[in-house]
């Protein structure tokens, strides 16, 4: 009896929400719970009600597992915006409309700014009035910067009558919580996910290769690769860059860029292949970003979801280029250095995005000068080649101010690449840190792979019989299991 209540507790303690292990794709936790999942959604195929309630309930549960009782946030957001987009469609007097989506405005960004800018706003002012400042004791929800501009575009579209507006309350619950994406995107528009809600359940074998070679690829990326040169190399050089050379911050430096590529990237293809598994489409959120020869190109690469949403939903609320050309720049400029805020609240994350902005100006302004067409997508051989070298290294450096926690340290970072480079110390960087090298080389080749070679891997896994399909996830969960550390890494975008 002692060890039945035991065993009790131990599941209750797995179950309860735990802030130190938030519920993750690649835990074993997640295994078993995916599997049983999988199972009641598969014999609820022909129930559509049922089906709908019960993967909003599983997402709520699954945002419980990452945030405790916060989740009583998303049903806030939720309940609002479905509310008010009613009224905005239904209000024929265009200030009325307007009303109601400043109220929606209001809600989720005021949730946002409070949740995320508080105690930035406060050190800030504290600078500005030589005041004290004592942060604020404020729990971060995770996600809530993803699923409040998620469901943002649900009620600007409805403004704007580019969509109509759901009638049920447990379809937009159950878009705005899909668990696959909830936390760390892609942020899924409505106009794309809603009209799949009600469509027959048919998962095909095919659509089930595709999960399965997205799901695969995705812990490798993530557990193996980027877990790996984090733990082992990348952490401890940003942490104390003095104590190394510039050569081994420079190695850093390209294990960062490679580093978050797998992790973000890995993490966008597992939920979209678990996506597909639950008969879901969701649109590319990466596609191989380090191969681009612009920055205005590599934003067409990178984060796709986020990329288009600023685009669609700031840069052309800000007057996009329909102002001239001076303010164009402007509106770029403003869209990124919103953008790095949205990553979060330190200035280190503004510098960022002031990068990318600025270069996104200026990157516009040659292309009218020389007359480029399309953001310089045409350029070809060896001028593409050299513009990839010179758009990759801009995107590191900018990483640096993403990576670094104080300027302080970004400075001293980029102070030993530039004054200490000791190029000396090349061959023992290379066999103290041999696997760990020839893991970000091995990336590295993987990510500038043709394209073809990717779509060849998941047409493989679509022709291949179910049994070889359970195979390869079985040993892509192998492999992860013989890599990974005593404990599960989260994912870098949590935290945004």
């Amino acid at each position: 009896m002692e060890s039945l209540r035991t065993l009790v507790e131990s599941l209750v303690a797995q179950l309860a929400y735990d802030p130190k292990a938030p519920l993750l794709f690649n835990s074993g936790l997640f295994l078993w719970l995916f599997a049983g999942f999988a199972l009641i959604y598969a014999l609820l195929q022909r129930r559509l009600t049922a089906r709908l309630l019960f993967v909003t309930a599983f997402s709520y549960y699954f945002y419980y597992k990452s945030s405790g009782t916060y989740f009583f946030l998303l049903a806030v957001v939720s309940t609002t915006d479905f509310v008010l987009a009613r009224a905005i469609a239904a209000s024929a007097r265009p200030a009325m409309r307007k009303l109601f989506v400043t109220l929606s405005l209001s809600l989720n960004l005021g949730l946002l700014a409070y949740f995320k800018y508080t105690n930035f706003l406060a050190e800030a002012f504290a600078g500005i009035t030589g005041g004290h400042f004592q942060p604020a004791d404020i729990f971060l929800p995770v996600g809530i910067s993803f699923f409040t501009f998620q469901s943002l575009s649900y009620t600007i579209d409805v403004y704007r009558r580019q969509i109509e507006p759901l009638s049920r309350p447990l379809d937009y619950f159950f878009y705005v919580s899909f668990f696959p994406q909830l936390v760390a995107g892609p942020i899924v528009r409505a106009r794309d996910f809603i009209p799949q809600i009600r469509r027959p359940l048919a998962l095909s074998r095919t659509m089930t290769g595709e999960a399965v070679a997205l799901i695969a690829a995705g812990l490798v990326k993530k557990a193996v690769i980027s877990d790996y040169i984090s733990t082992n190399f990348v952490d401890r050089v940003f942490d104390n860059p003095l104590l190394y050379s510039g050569v081994e911050n420079l190695a850093a430096v390209y294990g960062y860029a490679l580093q978050i590529y797998c992790d973000f990237s890995g993490y966008s293809d597992m939920a979209i292949g678990i996506a597909l598994l639950l008969g879901f489409r969701f649109p590319d959120n990466f596609r191989s970003p380090y191969k681009s020869a612009s920055v205005t190109e590599f934003w067409r690469r990178w984060h796709i979801s986020l990329s288009s949403w600023l685009r669609d939903y700031l840069y052309i609320s800000l007057g996009g280029n329909r102002k001239g050309k001076v303010r164009q720049y402007v509106n770029l400029f403003l869209t990124m250095l919103l953008g790095g805020l949205w990553h979060g609240a330190s200035w280190n994350f503004v510098a960022w995005g002031g990068l990318h902005g600025a270069a996104l100006a200026i990157h516009k302004m040659w292309m009218r000068a020389t007359g480029q067409p399309r953001g310089g997508l045409r350029t070809t051989g060896w001028r593409r080649a050299v513009a990839v070298l010179l758009t990759f290294h801009f995107v590191c450096l900018a990483w640096v101010f993403f990576r670094c926690h104080t300027f302080d340290t970004a400075a001293q970072m980029l102070s030993q690449i530039v004054t200490n480079f000791q190029g000396s110390v090349l061959p023992q960087l290379l066999t103290g840190y041999a696997p760990t090298m020839c893991l970000i080389v091995a990336g590295f080749l993987f990510h500038f792979a043709p394209h073809r070679l990717c779509r060849r891997w998941q047409a493989v896994m679509a022709a291949a019989p179910l049994l070889v399909q359970a195979i390869v996830l079985v040993l892509a969960a192998y492999v992860v299991i013989q890599v990974k550390g005593s404990e599960v890494q989260p994912f870098i975008y949590f935290q945004f």
